[in-house]
Parts: C-alpha cells; structure tokens; sequence
C-alpha cells in the first residue's frame, strides 16, 4: 500500500517516516511539502519522491498523512478527499470547530475515510488501564490527575496564526482522546487557566484544565510546555494517576527508556525502547483502509478532542467554566 505524506512541518513527520519503511506491505510513496527545499531533503533522507504538485501525490498514493502546520489541515483533508483519497490526519485535527466539521463533512460527502493522529491509544500500558477501569477492577473512577508536559517544539508551534494556540492546543488533545476512549464518556464542561511563563512566545506555555465527564467524574490536566528545552532527558510525558472506590492506579506512558550519558549531547538522555506507537497507529490505520473498515480513530474523536482545547481557551479568557459541546 502506497502511502504519501504532505508536509513535513510537523515534528512528528519524520517518525511516520520511519515507520513506513518498517511496515510490511507499506512504501512510502511520495512526500509534498509548501516548502520544497524541506520537501525535497525529507524524500532525499527516506529514499522516496518528491512531488512538486499535490495533487500529483494524491494521484499515486493509496492514502495520505497530514502532518502539516496545524493551519493547514482543512485544506489538505479537503484536497485528499476530492481525490477520493483515505487521510490520516495529525492532530489537533483542526484549529476551530467550522474546519474540524467542514473536513468531516468533505470526507463523509466523498466517502474517504478520515483518521486523527492520536498514537497514544496503542501504548500497551494505556490499554492495560482502560482494560482495568472498564472491567470494574478499579471500581468506580471518583479522580484523575493527568499529565501532558512537555519541551517547546519552538518553530511555527509559537505561531498563534498557523498553530491556533500554544501549549494547551498542542497537549490537551492527547489525553482528552485518551478520557474519552478509557472512560468512555463525553466532556460537560472545563475549567481552565493559561499562561505565557517559560518562554517568550506569542501563545500560552502552560495551564492546568479543571474537565468535567458524563456523570460527574472530575479529571485535571497539566498540558504544559514546561520541561527545560536544554536539560530535561526526553520531550515530555504523558501521566494519569486514577482513583476508584476499589482502588487506584498510576499509568506513565513513557517510562520504558533505557538512560543514556554521552558527552555528545553534553546531557542525560532517555530514549524509549517499549511501544512503536507510530508504527501500531499507521498499522491499524492502513488495516482498516486495507478492509475498508472504519478508521480507528475518527475524524469525530479529533473534532471531541479539540474542541476541548478551544473550550478551554474560552475558560481562560473569562475565567469562567465553560459547558460542553460547544458544536
């Protein structure tokens, strides 16, 4: 199966890259990118094409990743789904409620599969918990305490224009999918704070989202990029410490890593040796193609998981609670 991806401006570009080649029947078919000279440097460094043209890719390629500026994803979901090409698209899925459901729309209308990035899901340890709280074994979920902090990505992410906000756009996302799919419930409301602390840049670096699920249960969320750019180990984490009336559990999704100190980074360094979440997520997507089943993570669940983050921006303009959905 031919995969193409549009854009590289998205710091996870590369590791999709990776992953094709690892994926037995995949080939990386082709790369565009607005800016050529990234375009043409990334098909160099995976031995792929390089396609001036988009829609000259989506021609050849049997589905498409998005992984462009955040600003860009309804133009591109919408170019692939007038070639009637299956798109996988990087998360946020959009940056406002009206692009998120217009891409819907455009794919539904055109009967092409569209897919949000959320590669989380396949951490072995995320579907160990989900396994716990949905058996019961936890009891009743009463608390969750989250985590998604994380390094300033730096580049076109402190761009409020292409980014569509700071940190908490960029790290609420994974664990509001990550609370939907655990505990399957929808969000009724969020509380939020944002600031700008760590770094001088045009968009927040940090907050902390007070979320409020069916049912009453009650989950925080540190969303921040807050982790010394030059000195933490590793990018960031992603944590969930859960309480229940039969017990309790603490999930780290990035705790298989094996510590490096090398005078060549000039610091520690953790590099992971557990799940291939890239790679689990491009094979159960290009599966799911492949059967022409529905995705297994839908353009719906991107559209929940952002609107979230725009709820929660409206919190913290107001300093007010904000009910949910917005849509």
């Amino acid at each position: 199966m031919r995969v193409g991806i549009i854009s590289f401006a998205h710091v996870h570009a590369p590791a999709y890259a990776v992953a094709l080649h690892q994926i037995p029947g995949a080939v990386l078919g082709g790369i565009w990118d607005d800016v050529p000279e990234r375009g043409q440097q990334a098909a160099t460094q995976y031995e792929t094409t390089f396609f001036a043209d988009r829609e000259l890719l989506l021609a050849s390629v049997d589905t498409v990743i998005v992984a462009s500026e955040n600003r860009g994803h309804r133009e591109h979901v919408l170019a692939a789904a007038a070639a009637g090409v299956p798109v996988l698209c990087e998360k946020p899925l959009a940056t406002t409620l009206a692009d998120a459901q217009a891409m819907i729309q455009a794919c539904e209308a055109a009967g092409v599969a569209l897919g949000t990035a959320f590669p989380v899901r396949y951490s072995a340890a995320v579907q160990s918990l989900r396994t716990a709280v949905q058996s019961g074994l936890l009891g009743e979920t009463l608390m969750i305490r989250a985590t998604n902090r994380g390094t300033y990505p730096g580049g076109w992410f402190g761009d409020p224009e292409l980014a569509g906000g700071g940190a908490l756009m960029d790290h609420t996302v994974h664990v509001a999918d990550l609370l939907r799919w655990i505990w399957q419930r929808e969000f009724t409301q969020v509380y939020a704070e944002a600031a700008t602390r760590h770094h001088e840049i045009a968009v927040d670096d940090c907050g902390l989202l007070l979320i409020t699920l069916d049912g009453g249960l009650i989950a925080s969320l540190d969303p921040s990029w807050s982790r010394p750019v030059n000195a933490f180990p590793t990018w960031g984490d992603v944590t969930m410490e859960v309480t229940g009336t039969g017990g309790a559990a603490n999930l780290d999704v990035f705790a298989q890593n094996v510590e490096f100190f090398g005078n060549a980074r000039g610091r520690t360094e953790w590099r992971g040796w557990g799940d291939n979440l890239d790679r689990l997520l491009l094979e159960d997507w290009l599966g799911a193609i492949r059967e022409n089943a529905p995705p297994p993570i839908s353009g719906w669940d991107g559209l929940r998981a952002a609107e979230l983050a725009l709820a929660a921006y409206r919190s913290a303009a107001t300093h007010l609670p904000v009910a949910l959905p917005l849509s």
